[in-house]
């Protein structure tokens, strides 16, 4: 029985996905949950398993296309499996379990819409799409020379130099290659990756132009947004790592031998993180147009540091686990991310992030705040500092504490008092680890 495969929500304000990979072609035979195609978000750079054993019959999107969630990419004929293709009554089987809708839009926002024409002109290539933005060109106007009626570089090439226009007008809404399943929420429009100067003063010389991966292009778009939306303030503080530096050194061992987990330091931020988030819900929040959404779970985000990009799984309900299980989770999701191995629901709803710089060696560092959060901490390297303490200056494993907040929820007397509270529980540790 033909079995579609669907492209996956990577996160909930994720509604589209690009093919960067296929691990199989067509006629290939592929078992279930063997890898089968890789995908590039702006959360997620992750190979998707196959939903059952079969033969790979059909590949609908091709590599470097990017699809609207739900989209059907390939075709299995599977074995032994009684799944019907669209349009009956029977459910559709997918490479991965979507999360949930988005939350309908408040009554009054229009919802946006595929461009027009865009089914006229075929499939439309993200190169393409990224140049018709640049140059403010509507797709929808532009008639496709290539194969089919496909638009193509030089099309919309030709259509920038009729109109004289430059880079760096105001950004198109991007047309999709495909069309949602109902109910489905479209696709937000990208944010224009606009240049600060003339195109004439950045080539120039000897140079070397290179593409921004998929993954780079999302992350860039991401931050653009953030900044564009989040009003930006930093807070810092240290804390003195003596009490945490002693009692790793001693129990690591231990603790291994025990939990089969390497102990790091990360699990010690997190559970601070926990605390000082307990006490101030503010910080534990996200922002929609004039309401505050208090969020009742603790989910903090970890930046993990990938090849060409960062991905940013999610520890659920951090204050709630017990030391032991926080440490595995970190590890766990800090190895399966970079392996590709995330799952949809790892990768969203978070509520709070870290970013630790401090592991590349960095002191501190001034994050951009991971959207949908109000608020990001940076942990900088631990480091023997002179510090004065009951009149001498003795040397002590130190730590800066950077806090990104959003200004239009966390003002400044809470992020200092939530970095306080940080502070306070790292200086005076006091829950056992083992």
């Amino acid at each position: 029985m033909a079995v579609e495969v669907v492209m996956p929500q990577m996160g909930e304000s994720i509604f589209e996905g690009t093919v960067t990979k296929w691990l199989k072609k067509p006629g290939d035979r592929v078992e279930r949950d063997e890898p089968l195609f890789e995908i590039s978000t702006d959360k997620v750079d992750a190979e998707i398993p196959s939903p059952v054993a079969g033969v790979l019959s059909e590949i609908k999107v091709g590599e470097g296309q990017t699809v609207p969630i739900r989209t059907v990419v390939a075709v299995i004929d599977a074995e032994g499996v009684s799944v019907p293709l669209s349009g009956t009554t029977a459910p559709v089987a997918q490479a991965e379990t979507p999360a949930p809708p988005a939350p309908a839009m408040r009554a009054g926002a229009a919802a946006q819409k595929p461009a027009a024409g865009e089914d006229d002109s075929g499939p439309i290539s993200p190169l393409v799409r990224r140049l018709a933005r640049e140059h403010n060109i509507d797709l929808a106007a532009v008639r496709g020379t290539g194969a089919g009626g496909r638009i193509s570089k030089q099309d919309v090439l030709a259509a920038a130099g009729q109109k004289g226009v430059r880079p760096g007008g105001p950004p198109s809404p991007p047309p999709t290659s495909g069309t949602p399943a109902a109910g489905v929420p479209s696709p937000v429009p990208h944010a224009a990756l606009e240049s600060a100067v003339p195109r004439e003063r950045i080539y120039f010389g000897r140079y070397q132009v290179q593409p921004m991966s998929v993954m780079r292009q999302r992350i860039a778009e991401h931050m653009v947004l953030s900044k564009r939306v989040s009003p930006h303030v930093y807070s810092l503080d240290e804390a003195d790592m003596t009490r945490i530096t002693e009692l790793r050194k001693a129990s690591q061992d231990e603790f291994e031998r025990r939990h089969q987990a390497k102990l790091t330091f990360m699990p010690f931020f997190v559970r601070a993180c926990a605390e000082a988030l307990r006490a101030h819900p503010t910080v534990n929040a996200s922002v929609d147009g004039t309401d505050i959404v208090l969020h009742g779970e603790i989910n903090i985000g970890m930046a993990v540091a990938l090849d060409g990009g960062v991905i940013v799984p999610v520890v659920k309900n951090a204050g709630e686990k017990s030391f032991p299980d926080l440490q595995r989770d970190i590890n766990d999701l800090a190895e399966r991310a970079r392996s590709k191995k995330l799952h949809a629901d790892e990768v969203h709803e978070s509520t709070f992030s870290v970013t630790n710089p401090g592991v590349f060696g960095g002191l501190l560092g001034l994050a951009a705040i991971n959207q949908p959060n109000v608020a990001i901490l940076a942990i900088g390297a631990i480091q023997k500092r002179p510090v004065v303490m009951d009149e001498a200056i003795v040397a002590r494993p130190m730590v800066y504490l950077t806090l990104s907040y959003d200004h239009r929820v966390v003002d400044g007397a809470v992020a200092h008092q939530f970095l306080a509270l940080v502070k306070r529980h790292l200086e005076n540790w006091n829950e056992a680890i083992l």
